[in-house]
């Protein structure tokens, strides 16, 4: 479970970091600009997903998640 945890935070925070970095340098990286629904909230789901990457990996953390 550990290393699933790790494995879904890491992409999250990679996502993450790639929306924002699209978004502020026009640079196309990652899969938040591709998905159509999300037009308009890119930034918001680059900062959801910094801070779902970051919870998951703490959470990977914690002694009792395996």
């Amino acid at each position: 479970m550990k290393k699933l945890l790790e494995i879904l935070g890491f992409i999250a925070l990679l996502q993450g970091v790639a929306s924002l970095v699209h978004e502020f340098t026009d640079w196309k990286v990652g899969v938040v600009q591709r998905l159509g629904f999300l037009d308009g909230f890119e930034i918001y789901a680059g900062i959801s997903l910094l801070v779902l990457g970051i919870a998951l990996l703490a959470a990977a953390e914690n002694p009792k998640s395996g």
